[in-house]
């Protein structure tokens, strides 16, 4: 299975900049993409009316059962423009994150590897990591915390996540 070329799913919502990684194969089709849409409908459900738009890139593995599935919950499907990444520069930084840091830093060993990691990494994007456009909150904070102002008395605690490739600080309570 090593050296193997696999390819994952990542759909990023622009206004929260939440990250949802919806699968991992190594030979992806119209059909596989298309029931990763299903998957995210259905994951989302009610929030789905929230979404607008969605952003693509001209790829064939996306067809239009691909862009059905959005178009049921009256979600604009706008394509990119041909050979131009930039038109979707938020998904393009969110790919460069995952390689910088997690996947130049693991060695995948399968599918089901790369799906637990992927998921894992999802999760610590989705909530602990800062984002600058966000005025440095994770996607799925409201508001920042109370501000501590006897740092004696809260000490730190560090969470090693994917076996210390990541680092999460917290309060210890």
């Amino acid at each position: 299975m090593l050296g193997k070329r696999l390819y994952a799913l990542a759909f990023l919502e622009h206004g929260t900049r939440r990250l949802h990684i919806t699968g991992v194969t190594a030979h992806p089709t119209q059909a596989w993409t298309t029931q990763q849409a299903r998957n995210l409908a259905a994951d989302l459900d009610t929030r789905m009316e929230s979404l607008r738009f969605l952003l693509r890139d001209r790829d064939g593995k996306y067809g239009q059962a691909f862009d059905a599935v959005f178009q049921a919950d009256d979600i604009r499907v706008i394509k990119n423009a041909p050979q131009a990444p930039r038109m979707n520069a938020h998904c393009e930084r969110v790919i460069g994150t995952l390689r910088r840091e997690l996947l130049d830093h693991i060695l995948i060993l399968g599918e089901s590897h790369a799906r637990q990691i992927l998921k894992t990494y999802e999760g610590h994007y989705n909530r602990h990591r800062p984002h600058q456009a966000r005025d440095q909150l994770p996607p799925t904070v409201r508001e920042h915390p109370t501000t501590v102002h006897d740092l004696d008395a809260r000490r730190l605690t560090r969470m090693r996540i994917l076996g210390g490739v990541i680092n999460e600080y917290r309060h210890v309570a």
